[in-house]
Protein backbone atom coordinates (compact mmCIF):
# COMPACT_ATOMS: atom_id res chain seq x y z
CA UNK A 1 0.00 0.00 0.00
CA UNK A 2 1.48 2.80 -1.10
CA UNK A 3 2.58 6.06 1.46
CA UNK A 4 0.25 9.17 1.87
CA UNK A 5 0.95 12.30 -0.81
CA UNK A 6 4.24 13.59 0.73
CA UNK A 7 5.68 16.49 -0.60
CA UNK A 8 9.08 15.66 -1.59
CA UNK A 9 10.40 19.24 -2.37
CA UNK A 10 9.78 21.01 1.16
CA UNK A 11 10.91 20.20 4.56
CA UNK A 12 8.24 18.81 7.06
CA UNK A 13 7.29 21.10 9.70
CA UNK A 14 7.77 17.58 12.12
CA UNK A 15 11.70 17.77 11.20
CA UNK A 16 14.43 19.60 13.38
CA UNK A 17 17.64 21.02 11.58
CA UNK A 18 20.94 21.61 13.41
CA UNK A 19 24.54 20.92 13.29
CA UNK A 20 26.56 18.20 14.60
CA UNK A 21 30.24 19.09 15.42
CA UNK A 22 32.75 16.16 14.70
CA UNK A 23 35.99 15.69 16.90
CA UNK A 24 38.20 17.52 14.55
CA UNK A 25 35.62 20.57 14.84
CA UNK A 26 33.87 19.45 11.55
CA UNK A 27 30.15 20.82 11.68
CA UNK A 28 27.79 17.94 9.99
CA UNK A 29 24.21 19.02 9.08
CA UNK A 30 21.70 17.17 10.82
CA UNK A 31 17.95 16.48 10.88
CA UNK A 32 15.97 14.83 13.24
CA UNK A 33 12.14 13.82 13.07
CA UNK A 34 11.14 13.09 16.51
CA UNK A 35 7.77 11.57 17.45
CA UNK A 36 5.16 14.19 19.33
CA UNK A 37 5.48 14.47 22.69
CA UNK A 38 3.20 12.09 24.54
CA UNK A 39 3.53 9.67 21.54
CA UNK A 40 5.08 5.78 22.21
CA UNK A 41 7.78 6.03 19.81
CA UNK A 42 8.77 2.68 17.80
CA UNK A 43 12.12 3.22 17.85
CA UNK A 44 15.20 5.21 16.33
CA UNK A 45 16.55 5.04 12.83
CA UNK A 46 19.46 6.19 11.39
CA UNK A 47 20.08 6.83 7.85
CA UNK A 48 23.41 7.62 5.87
CA UNK A 49 22.94 8.59 2.11
CA UNK A 50 25.29 8.06 -0.49
CA UNK A 51 28.05 9.93 -2.22
CA UNK A 52 26.65 13.37 -3.44
CA UNK A 53 23.39 12.78 -1.55
CA UNK A 54 21.67 15.40 1.11
CA UNK A 55 19.21 15.60 3.44
CA UNK A 56 16.49 16.62 1.24
CA UNK A 57 17.28 13.99 -1.67
CA UNK A 58 15.44 11.21 0.56
CA UNK A 59 12.88 12.81 2.89
CA UNK A 60 10.17 10.59 1.12
CA UNK A 61 11.62 7.70 2.83
CA UNK A 62 12.66 9.54 5.84
CA UNK A 63 8.58 10.85 6.67
CA UNK A 64 7.83 6.91 5.58
CA UNK A 65 9.90 5.42 8.45
CA UNK A 66 8.74 8.41 10.85
CA UNK A 67 4.81 7.49 9.91
CA UNK A 68 5.56 4.18 11.04
CA UNK A 69 6.17 5.51 14.42
CA UNK A 70 10.30 5.76 14.33
CA UNK A 71 12.43 8.75 15.64
CA UNK A 72 14.20 9.26 12.22
CA UNK A 73 17.83 11.21 12.35
CA UNK A 74 19.58 11.88 8.85
CA UNK A 75 22.76 13.65 8.12
CA UNK A 76 24.71 15.02 5.22
CA UNK A 77 28.13 13.43 4.97
CA UNK A 78 31.32 16.00 5.37
CA UNK A 79 32.32 17.51 2.34
CA UNK A 80 28.37 17.57 0.82
CA UNK A 81 25.03 18.63 0.93
CA UNK A 82 25.10 21.16 3.50
CA UNK A 83 28.29 19.84 5.76
CA UNK A 84 30.79 21.55 2.93
CA UNK A 85 32.50 24.01 5.03
CA UNK A 86 34.78 22.07 7.12
CA UNK A 87 37.98 23.07 9.25
CA UNK A 88 40.59 22.43 6.38
CA UNK A 89 38.03 21.37 3.08
CA UNK A 90 36.65 18.27 2.51
CA UNK A 91 39.79 16.00 1.85
CA UNK A 92 38.51 13.48 -0.46
CA UNK A 93 41.89 10.53 0.20
CA UNK A 94 39.93 8.13 3.09
CA UNK A 95 37.14 7.39 4.15
CA UNK A 96 38.75 7.15 7.61
CA UNK A 97 37.48 10.53 8.52
CA UNK A 98 33.48 9.54 7.37
CA UNK A 99 33.59 6.35 9.50
CA UNK A 100 34.91 8.69 12.51
CA UNK A 101 31.94 11.07 12.28
CA UNK A 102 29.35 8.24 11.74
CA UNK A 103 31.15 6.22 15.08
CA UNK A 104 30.33 9.62 16.96
CA UNK A 105 27.04 10.59 15.62
CA UNK A 106 25.57 7.31 16.67
CA UNK A 107 26.72 7.19 20.23
CA UNK A 108 24.95 10.91 20.77
CA UNK A 109 22.12 9.58 18.69
CA UNK A 110 21.94 6.78 20.70
CA UNK A 111 21.77 8.64 23.78
CA UNK A 112 19.15 11.12 22.76
CA UNK A 113 16.74 8.79 21.43
CA UNK A 114 15.59 5.69 22.74
CA UNK A 115 15.90 2.21 21.41
CA UNK A 116 15.69 -0.01 20.00
CA UNK A 117 18.05 1.63 17.03
CA UNK A 118 18.23 0.49 13.75
CA UNK A 119 20.39 1.55 10.86
CA UNK A 120 19.30 1.73 7.11
CA UNK A 121 22.66 3.09 4.81
CA UNK A 122 22.13 3.45 0.74
CA UNK A 123 25.42 3.21 -1.67
CA UNK A 124 28.78 4.83 0.12
CA UNK A 125 26.24 5.26 3.23
CA UNK A 126 25.95 1.28 3.22
CA UNK A 127 29.74 1.10 3.05
CA UNK A 128 30.34 3.20 5.75
CA UNK A 129 28.17 1.62 8.00
CA UNK A 130 29.48 -1.62 7.43
CA UNK A 131 32.66 -0.75 7.95
CA UNK A 132 31.27 0.79 11.28
CA UNK A 133 29.94 -2.30 12.17
CA UNK A 134 33.11 -4.72 11.07
CA UNK A 135 35.32 -2.03 12.91
CA UNK A 136 33.21 -0.29 15.73
CA UNK A 137 30.10 -0.89 18.48
CA UNK A 138 27.25 1.34 16.54
CA UNK A 139 24.77 -0.13 19.02
CA UNK A 140 22.27 -0.75 16.68
CA UNK A 141 19.80 -3.90 17.13
CA UNK A 142 19.76 -4.09 13.18
CA UNK A 143 20.88 -2.52 9.89
CA UNK A 144 19.52 -2.35 6.31
CA UNK A 145 22.39 -1.92 3.37
CA UNK A 146 20.46 -0.53 0.42
CA UNK A 147 22.72 -0.78 -2.76
CA UNK A 148 25.75 -0.83 -0.78
CA UNK A 149 28.63 0.24 -2.56
CA UNK A 150 31.04 -2.80 -1.18
CA UNK A 151 32.91 -2.22 -4.51
CA UNK A 152 32.42 -0.28 -7.50
CA UNK A 153 31.56 -1.81 -10.67
CA UNK A 154 33.96 -0.88 -12.92
CA UNK A 155 32.50 -2.62 -15.95
CA UNK A 156 33.67 -3.00 -18.43
CA UNK A 157 37.34 -2.52 -16.86
CA UNK A 158 38.49 -5.12 -14.73
CA UNK A 159 38.73 -3.99 -11.25
CA UNK A 160 42.56 -4.43 -10.63
CA UNK A 161 42.99 -2.50 -13.51
CA UNK A 162 40.68 0.18 -12.49
CA UNK A 163 41.96 0.57 -8.97
CA UNK A 164 45.90 0.71 -10.92
CA UNK A 165 44.44 3.71 -12.85
CA UNK A 166 43.06 5.55 -10.05
CA UNK A 167 46.36 5.19 -7.97
CA UNK A 168 48.04 6.03 -10.96
CA UNK A 169 46.37 9.33 -11.60
CA UNK A 170 46.46 10.10 -7.69
CA UNK A 171 50.58 9.57 -7.99
CA UNK A 172 50.90 12.07 -10.88
CA UNK A 173 48.96 14.58 -9.12
CA UNK A 174 45.22 14.60 -10.93
CA UNK A 175 43.74 13.54 -7.61
CA UNK A 176 41.88 16.34 -7.00
CA UNK A 177 40.63 16.22 -10.44
CA UNK A 178 37.03 14.88 -11.66
CA UNK A 179 37.46 11.16 -12.57
CA UNK A 180 35.66 11.84 -15.90
CA UNK A 181 33.27 14.49 -17.46
CA UNK A 182 30.37 15.39 -16.11
CA UNK A 183 27.96 18.56 -18.22
CA UNK A 184 27.50 21.92 -16.47
CA UNK A 185 23.74 21.89 -16.50
CA UNK A 186 22.47 18.57 -15.03
CA UNK A 187 21.26 15.37 -17.66
CA UNK A 188 17.14 15.71 -17.50
CA UNK A 189 14.54 13.41 -16.83
CA UNK A 190 15.06 10.86 -19.75
CA UNK A 191 19.11 10.73 -19.87
CA UNK A 192 21.53 7.88 -19.34
CA UNK A 193 21.75 9.25 -15.75
CA UNK A 194 18.08 9.07 -14.85
CA UNK A 195 18.52 5.38 -15.94
CA UNK A 196 21.28 4.37 -14.09
CA UNK A 197 19.39 5.78 -11.18
CA UNK A 198 15.87 5.27 -11.50
CA UNK A 199 12.99 4.35 -13.67
CA UNK A 200 10.91 7.41 -11.85
CA UNK A 201 10.93 10.74 -13.88
CA UNK A 202 9.40 12.50 -10.77
CA UNK A 203 11.72 11.68 -8.31
CA UNK A 204 14.56 12.19 -10.53
CA UNK A 205 13.61 15.56 -11.08
CA UNK A 206 13.62 16.10 -7.45
CA UNK A 207 16.67 15.79 -7.27
CA UNK A 208 17.51 18.88 -9.91
CA UNK A 209 14.74 20.23 -7.99
CA UNK A 210 16.55 21.20 -4.79
CA UNK A 211 19.97 21.81 -6.80
CA UNK A 212 18.29 24.55 -8.51
CA UNK A 213 17.34 25.52 -5.16
CA UNK A 214 21.25 25.00 -3.32
CA UNK A 215 23.58 24.72 -6.06
CA UNK A 216 26.28 23.79 -3.79
CA UNK A 217 24.15 20.18 -3.25
CA UNK A 218 25.43 19.13 -6.74
CA UNK A 219 28.53 17.24 -5.89
CA UNK A 220 29.51 16.70 -9.56
CA UNK A 221 31.78 13.39 -10.54
CA UNK A 222 33.55 12.01 -8.15
CA UNK A 223 37.33 12.56 -8.37
CA UNK A 224 40.88 10.37 -8.60
CA UNK A 225 41.26 10.80 -5.26
CA UNK A 226 37.68 9.99 -3.97
CA UNK A 227 37.69 6.53 -6.41
CA UNK A 228 40.93 5.94 -5.04
CA UNK A 229 39.61 6.27 -1.16
CA UNK A 230 37.02 3.66 -2.30
CA UNK A 231 39.17 1.01 -3.81
CA UNK A 232 41.11 1.12 -0.49
CA UNK A 233 38.42 1.58 2.04
CA UNK A 234 36.68 -1.37 0.11
CA UNK A 235 39.48 -3.72 0.68
CA UNK A 236 39.11 -3.14 4.28
CA UNK A 237 35.67 -5.56 4.09
CA UNK A 238 37.17 -8.70 4.13
CA UNK A 239 35.23 -12.23 4.76
CA UNK A 240 37.30 -12.34 7.61
CA UNK A 241 36.41 -9.39 9.04
CA UNK A 242 32.50 -9.56 8.17
CA UNK A 243 32.50 -12.94 9.57
CA UNK A 244 32.72 -11.06 13.18
CA UNK A 245 30.05 -8.62 12.52
CA UNK A 246 27.29 -10.12 14.83
CA UNK A 247 24.36 -7.97 14.28
CA UNK A 248 21.45 -8.55 11.43
CA UNK A 249 21.94 -7.12 8.26
CA UNK A 250 19.69 -7.05 5.40
CA UNK A 251 21.20 -6.26 1.86
CA UNK A 252 19.44 -4.96 -0.67
CA UNK A 253 20.59 -4.85 -4.05
CA UNK A 254 19.86 -4.99 -8.05
CA UNK A 255 21.50 -7.11 -10.53
CA UNK A 256 21.20 -4.50 -13.26
CA UNK A 257 22.86 -1.86 -10.82
CA UNK A 258 25.67 0.36 -13.03
CA UNK A 259 27.72 1.95 -10.06
CA UNK A 260 27.86 -0.83 -7.55
CA UNK A 261 29.02 -4.57 -7.36
CA UNK A 262 25.97 -7.10 -7.39
CA UNK A 263 28.26 -10.03 -6.82
CA UNK A 264 30.13 -7.96 -3.64
CA UNK A 265 26.89 -7.90 -2.29
CA UNK A 266 25.83 -11.56 -3.05
CA UNK A 267 29.48 -12.49 -1.30
CA UNK A 268 28.92 -10.22 1.72
CA UNK A 269 25.27 -11.87 2.47
CA UNK A 270 27.58 -15.14 2.79
CA UNK A 271 30.26 -13.59 4.47
CA UNK A 272 28.11 -11.85 7.47
CA UNK A 273 26.62 -14.57 9.49
CA UNK A 274 23.25 -13.21 10.50
CA UNK A 275 22.68 -11.67 6.75
CA UNK A 276 19.19 -11.27 4.44
CA UNK A 277 19.58 -10.42 0.62
CA UNK A 278 17.21 -9.14 -1.62
CA UNK A 279 18.36 -8.78 -5.34
CA UNK A 280 15.99 -7.22 -7.64
CA UNK A 281 16.67 -8.47 -11.32
CA UNK A 282 15.92 -5.14 -12.62
CA UNK A 283 15.92 -1.45 -10.75
CA UNK A 284 17.86 1.41 -10.86
CA UNK A 285 20.83 2.03 -8.22
CA UNK A 286 18.41 4.28 -5.98
CA UNK A 287 15.76 1.66 -4.97
CA UNK A 288 13.78 3.62 -2.44
CA UNK A 289 13.52 6.33 -5.35
CA UNK A 290 12.27 3.84 -7.69
CA UNK A 291 9.34 3.36 -9.19
CA UNK A 292 6.59 2.58 -6.33
CA UNK A 293 6.44 -1.17 -7.70
CA UNK A 294 10.13 -2.12 -6.51
CA UNK A 295 10.37 1.23 -4.05
CA UNK A 296 7.33 0.07 -1.58
CA UNK A 297 8.39 -4.07 -2.59
CA UNK A 298 12.02 -3.01 -0.94
CA UNK A 299 10.32 -1.23 1.76
CA UNK A 300 8.09 -4.04 2.70
CA UNK A 301 10.46 -6.39 2.85
CA UNK A 302 12.90 -3.55 5.40
CA UNK A 303 10.20 -3.21 6.91
CA UNK A 304 9.47 -6.87 8.07
CA UNK A 305 13.01 -7.32 8.74
CA UNK A 306 13.50 -4.35 11.18
CA UNK A 307 9.84 -5.35 13.08
CA UNK A 308 11.71 -9.05 13.64
CA UNK A 309 15.28 -7.81 14.67
CA UNK A 310 14.38 -4.88 16.30
CA UNK A 311 10.90 -5.52 17.32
Amino acid sequence: MADPPFDRRALPVEARLSTWKAADGWRLRRIDWAQPRGAKARGSLLFTGGRGDFIEKYLEIQNHWFSRGWNVTAFDWRGQGGSRAGVEGAAEDSFDAMVGDLFGLAADWRGAFAGPHAAVGHSMGGHLLLRGLAEHDLGVDAAVLVAPMLAINSAPVPPLAAMATANFMNAVGFGTQPAWHQATSPAPAGSLRQSILTSCPERYEDELWWWKREPAFNLGAPTWAWLKAAYHSGARLTGEGLARVETPILLVGTDSDRLVSPGAIRRAAIDLPHAELLMFPKSGHEILRERDEIRLAALARIDSFLDRHAP
